[in-house]
């Protein structure tokens, strides 16, 4: 059973002690990347050095925004040292078998051992479990959350599990619903029909809508802000005067639903090899080739597709465009259109989770584009890995949104059954251990939820860029493990479909897939910045 006095020191157990072995911490991050630094370009071919590497500096990044949020009470300090103990454990036990190739001291985080052990505690950390935090958002971004929780709960929750279990399309209420609340007009400005003013707060609103929507359904509702952010931002950055007028208000408004077309059969996060090509002929150009894992490709009237357009593979992504691919909206889990001896068809990918959106498998035969449909006219030719990279930026740190809206719910449903749930003779939630797993994932799930509006205001401030890759790499490996012991604390019942804990479960490890593979995002975009 749970002890309602904890035996800890508190002269260990304080933000100050905190502070100085996250401080440590960080020298170990610190050292180990000068290591690797100093090291000839061998040395970068230790992947799983690297990649452990990526992970830690970005566990240790957000160790700082946890004792920012400390300062906000008792409750969040609680969180924040629970955070920080749970990270600088971790950090140490990977340091007690890498540190000779991370070039640190075995005992390098030995000063920190008081503070961990009082901070990893049973007894303390079963103590957050109670008390999940505030977001501790100004009042007109509250009324954001609130807007967008309303309309999650409402009109997403009811058709979550029918939508998964019988993996049908999002209905088209809630896309309508989406549309009204001006989802799809977060980040296009004004003067194109959206909702943006250039500040800080534009972000802000798209990880706040984003994260509540997800509490509700990561398929038919968290990730249908994504598509059209990713093709808005590609026009923003870099299309026509003529193109930005044309789409970014149909965009905006839901006329045009969007679709991102970027994954091959054989090439995934390695973009600079696809095959897909696109050929000048009379009047625009004619795609061939199939793409897959095109998220939501059915319902979308318009794909993103990423094309080959200097046919010198050598070329690289230095020889890839983007199209703006219109075509009509399907429902299902197929579709085929012909027009004038071109032929474009596609077929769901059956998955575990993410249903509703669902992934195509999309192929192009003499599929005829207009020229005008090229993003950035002929001052987009060949640039269209650069532009499709500038809305990939933001999909991640909305992924990491999404994670932690689908945590937060994780969270929730393993409270309230450990709350209903009597074992021999005593609620779930009076046991230590269930208490001690509900006050880590309180903890990870406020602390994942404060970074996360950190990298937005940096991404206002148009930077970020890291960090945005960073929260994705950390949030989504540690939903994985909130919405394991969710399950976990259901038992059985967590196994049956019958029980949401089950879809969030299976929704949860596409997380650290899409959007950029965690390999790959640690090894070739994290890791290099830091060594850079």
């Amino acid at each position: 059973m749970s002890n309602p006095s904890v035996a800890t020191n508190s002269d260990v157990l304080t933000i100050e002690q905190a502070t100085l072995a996250a401080n440590a911490a960080q020298a170990v991050v610190d050292a180990a990347i000068a290591h690797a630094k100093s090291k000839d370009d061998a040395a970068h071919d230790d992947q799983v050095t690297l990649y452990g590497l990526s992970h830690a500096a970005a566990a240790v990044s957000m160790m700082n925004t946890a004792i920012d949020y400390a300062k906000h009470g008792p409750t969040e300090e609680r969180l924040a040292l629970v955070f920080i103990g749970r990270v600088i454990a971790d950090l140490a036990g990977t340091l007690w078998s890498q540190h000779e190739r991370w070039g640190v001291a075995a005992d390098a985080l030995d000063g920190t051992r008081a503070f961990v052990a009082a901070a990893t505690d049973g007894d303390f950390v079963a103590l957050a479990a109670d008390e999940p935090g505030s977001s501790h958002l100004r009042d007109d971004l509250t009324l954001v959350a609130d807007t967008f929780g309303r309309f999650a709960a409402d009109k997403i929750a009811p058709q979550a599990e029918h939508i998964h279990r019988q993996d049908l399309d999002i209905p088209l209420d809630i896309i309508e619903g989406v549309a009204e609340l001006g989802c799809f007009g977060l980040s296009i400005p004004e003067q194109y029909g959206g909702f943006a003013q250039g500040s800080v707060d534009d972000y802000m609103a798209m990880v706040i809508a984003t994260e509540e929507l997800s509490k509700a359904s990561l398929g038919a509702g968290g990730s249908l802000i994504t598509r059209p952010e990713i093709l808005a931002r590609a026009l923003e950055t870099g299309g026509t005067e003529e193109q930005k007028q044309k789409w970014l208000p149909r965009i905006s408004a839901g006329e045009t639903l969007c679709a991102v077309a970027v994954t091959e059969p054989d090439f995934g996060s390695d973009v600079a090899g696809i095959k897909v090509t696109a050929t000048p002929v009379d009047g625009g150009w004619m795609i061939n080739g199939t793409k897959t894992w095109c998220t939501f490709a059915g319902r979308a009237n318009a794909l993103m597709v990423l094309a080959r357009t200097n046919p010198d593979v050598s070329a690289g992504h230095r020889g890839l465009s983007i199209f703006i691919v219109e075509k009509p909206s399907d429902e299902g889990h197929e579709f085929k259109h012909e027009v004038e001896g071109g032929v474009l068809e596609g077929r769901a990918i059956p998955t575990l989770g993410y249903r509703g959106m669902h992934s195509f498998e999309v192929s192009f035969t003499d599929w005829f584009v207009p020229a005008g449909n090229l993003i950035g006219g002929d001052d987009g030719l060949n640039r269209g890995f650069y532009l499709q990279m500038a809305g990939f930026e933001n999909g991640r740190i909305q992924t990491a949104a999404r994670a932690v809206g689908l945590m937060h719910r994780a969270y929730e449903v393993g409270y309230e059954y450990a709350q209903e749930r009597k074992v021999f003779g005593s609620p779930l939630l009076d046991y230590q251990l269930t208490r001690a797993k509900l006050g880590l994932m309180a903890a990870i799930v406020q602390i994942s939820r404060q970074y996360s509006y950190e990298v937005a205001r940096l991404m206002g401030d148009g930077e970020g860029t890291l960090e945005a890759a960073m929260a994705k790499a950390f949030v989504c490996k540690w939903a994985e493990w909130v919405t394991r012991e969710s399950l976990q604390i259901h038992g059985g019942m967590g196994y049956a479909e019958e029980y949401e804990v089950s879809r969030l479960f299976v929704d949860a490890r596409v997380l650290s897939i899409f959007e950029g593979a965690d390999e790959t995002l640690c090894l070739k975009l994290i890791a290099r910045r830091l060594l850079a």
